[in-house]
């Protein structure tokens, strides 16, 4: 079987599956977006207009170049229109057993050449337990939501092939996003693992009343979150003074938060069906289109660094 070049496949239509569907159609793929229903996928290609309409209103892309973009997204619901694909990522729910049968059908129906990829947090080798080819199979972790972030975690198992980790680098890089390899696998890669650590911190605050949801977000918000777009944490550790870091981090770290798991409250909220802005109740409140206006604010920041990046690369 011969692999049909410049055809991508997207098993999974839900927010990382469209996102990325809509990185690639941009990229100049076409691609077969595969979801379990008409009526999702008919959402996920409205979906991906409206994405597309924002970056032709920001200037970063041109309404010839969106419209053609959007005509390159195939919908389909039967996992076999992958098979021609050279470049599969898979981006269904947190369900391993699903994910370890997709892998499993996609290595007999793709031809050998084809990369077979996880855009998941799941390293390679928690998902290739029933192929044959393992050596093309590999970790591509985007970020939500794929579209407005650059960063794309890669991560091969033992296993993969180092000319495959080459090749999606390269492919991605191609599609404009900043791939990122990491040198072996780890639990939730390092962007979760970094995030998830401060989360902790954050909630155990919360939590234990040091401080209200709303003061800890502001803290965050107006000092390291500022830094943090600029510079990365051992980056910022240097530019303090490491020594100083150093005798600093000897002093706090046993104060840290180590549970675990994460505290009883949130627990409480989450058992009493309180979601966060899909609910309108989390930590916070999130009522009267509270929680759409910040997803909006932050959408609008994304962009704004997206065309900051733009300018950048053409100078």
């Amino acid at each position: 079987m011969g692999v049909d070049s410049r055809i991508a496949a997207v098993i999974g239509n839900g927010v990382i599956g469209h996102g990325i569907a809509e990185v690639l159609a941009k990229a100049g793929w076409s691609v077969r977006l595969i979801g379990r229903s008409k009526d999702s996928l008919a959402r996920s290609q409205e979906l991906i207009g409206q994405s597309l309409a924002e970056f032709v209103d920001a200037g970063l892309l041109k309404p010839e170049d969106a419209k053609a973009a959007l005509a390159r997204v195939e919908p389909h619901t039967e996992i076999a229109q992958a098979a021609s694909a050279e470049l599969v990522f898979e981006a269904v729910p947190e369900d391993m057993e699903l994910k370890r049968n997709i892998f499993g059908e996609l290595d007999q129906i793709c031809a050998p050449e084809a990369i077979l990829a996880s855009s998941s947090g799941h390293p390679a080798s928690a998902l290739d337990t029933l192929a044959t080819k393992k050596e093309r199979i590999v970790a591509a972790h985007f970020w939500y939501p794929p579209q407005l972030l650059p960063l794309v975690e890669v991560c091969g198992s033992p296993r993969t092939s180092p000319e495959v980790i080459e090749r999606i680098c390269r492919e991605l890089k191609a599609a404009g996003k900043e791939p990122v390899v990491i040198d072996h696998e780890l639990p939730g890669f390092i962007g979760n693992r970094i995030q998830f650590a401060a989360l902790r911190e954050a909630w155990s605050l919360w939590a234990a009343g040091f401080a209200t949801a709303e003061a800890i977000d502001a803290i965050v918000r107006n000092s390291i979150g500022r830094r943090l777009a600029v510079t990365g944490p051992i980056e910022s550790a240097d530019l303090g003074g490491l020594d100083t870091m150093y005798h600093f981090a000897n002093f706090l770290q046993p104060h840290l938060d180590v549970s675990s798991g994460p505290p009883d409250a949130i627990g409480a909220l989450v058992k009493a069906g309180h979601r966060g802005v899909p609910t309108g109740l989390g930590v916070r409140q999130w009522g009267d289109g509270k929680g759409q206006e910040l997803m909006s604010k932050r959408r609008a920041e994304l962009i704004r660094w997206l065309k900051a990046d733009a300018v950048a690369s053409s100078g």
